[in-house]
């Protein structure tokens, strides 16, 4: 009779994965920052600055972007996997976060700019839909917050707030701003540089707050009995 499979338990070192998105961010976020002073304010045009520009993309930044929403749909998958309710609520979140992840590697966002044909504060006018999208899911979960302690709950608005904050209020003045200065200057890097810092701070505030309920559980791993054939 072949053996039992052997658990194998493993504790999530929260305080140290927190430590590591904490410095990533803010990390991307002021090499980001003194890039485009280099740039803007120092005349300065070398390859590195483009590399680690917030407002460019196909860059560490950017890569950095897309993997940071993909941890958190991570860590809402593995909550969903060992949560006895709203498992839905937690499996839609992770997969609206894979969505994000995808979509910042494709910048499917930006090609839907132009169906309303505005200006000023709409001038990239894919905000209007984005902007439902989030006021119609906010609605659908408000329940689902309130059935989360209240620390977690505020984190998880504040967290919200701020990463719709950047990536969906920021692109009001930028978009004025780009329709009346174009987007090589100082004051677009500076506008577009808050909205992707507001971005990052607010992924990594949920990513944290996805740790800490994760805090006191372990990640179990299940081994095949010996002899039994792998697939």
């Amino acid at each position: 009779m072949p053996p039992r499979p052997e658990d194998l338990t493993t504790d999530l070192p929260v305080a140290a994965l927190r430590r590591l998105l904490v410095r990533l961010a803010l990390g991307f976020s002021l090499a980001g920052l003194l890039a485009e002073l280099l740039r803007h304010l120092g005349g300065l045009d070398h390859p590195a600055l483009t590399l680690l520009s917030l407002s460019w993309e196909g860059n560490l930044p950017s890569w950095y972007a897309s993997v940071l929403p993909l941890v958190c749909a991570g860590l809402l998958r593995w909550i969903a996997a060992v949560e006895t309710s709203d498992r839905f609520y937690w499996n839609f979140l992770a997969l609206g976060f894979l969505a994000i992840s995808i979509d910042e590697t494709i910048a499917l966002h930006e090609r839907l700019t132009g169906q309303f044909d505005l200006g000023g504060l709409l001038y990239f006018d894919w905000v209007i839909p984005a902007g439902l999208l989030v006021l119609g899911l906010g609605l659908a979960f408000l329940g689902f917050l309130r059935r989360l302690s209240s620390g977690t709950a505020r984190r998880f608005l504040l967290a919200g707030a701020l990463y719709v904050g950047g990536a969906v209020l920021f692109e009001l003045p930028l978009g004025w701003w780009t329709e009346r200065h174009g987007d090589d200057d100082l004051g677009y890097a500076l506008i577009d540089w808050c909205e992707e810092a507001l971005e990052f701070v607010g992924l990594t505030l949920f990513a944290s707050a996805l740790l800490d309920h994760l805090a006191g559980r372990r990640l179990r791993l299940v081994t095949p009995p010996a002899g039994a054939p792998t697939r």
